[in-house]
Order: C-alpha cells, then sequence, then structure tokens
C-alpha cells in the first residue's frame, strides 16, 4: 500500500494527518475523519461494511462531519480517488 493509499479514508477518501490504520494496515486508531464522520476501526473494518458506511454517506449528500475541516476547493469525485484500492 502506498503512503497516499494509507493515509486515505476507506469510506470517503479523505486525506487524514495519521494512518487510519497505521503503517501495518490492521492497527485501527479509532479516529474519527472529519469528512464522513466514520470511526476507523469500527463502521470501516470489513470491506461489507466500508461499502454500506460510504452509501449511507453517499445517500445523505455526503456531507461533511467536520464542515471547518472542508477545503474551499473540494470535489467529492476527486476526493472518491483516493479511496484504497481493495475498498472502492
Amino acid at each position: 500500500m502506498d503512503n497516499n493509499e494509507n493515509l486515505a479514508c476507506r469510506v470517503c477518501g479523505f486525506i487524514q494527518c495519521e494512518e487510519p490504520w497505521g503503517e501495518d494496515g490492521s492497527t485501527p486508531n479509532f479516529m474519527i475523519c472529519a469528512c464522513c464522520g466514520t470511526e476507523f476501526g469500527y463502521e470501516d473494518c470489513t470491506k461489507e461494511s466500508v461499502k454500506v458506511q460510504r452509501d449511507k454517506w453517499l445517500d445523505a449528500g455526503g456531507r461533511w462531519w467536520e464542515l471547518k475541516n472542508k477545503p474551499n476547493n473540494w470535489d467529492m469525485n476527486e476526493q472518491l480517488k483516493n479511496i484504497p484500492i481493495d475498498y472502492k
């Protein structure tokens, strides 16, 4: 897994400051994604749960969990491209 994939939320693709699943890709930090509100290690622990969480987020309009962290030039489609390949 390259560094960008290791930093990306598995649900929405938002690049995190810390690796949500650690350097090894299997040790979650249980933080909350500022974009989609996913708790790493809980709502994204399986490929199926990632897809369920993503569908819930998209069905709700892809609203930001912490609006203050939303980039001014945010593009949902570009961000979704950051999702790790195994979780698309």
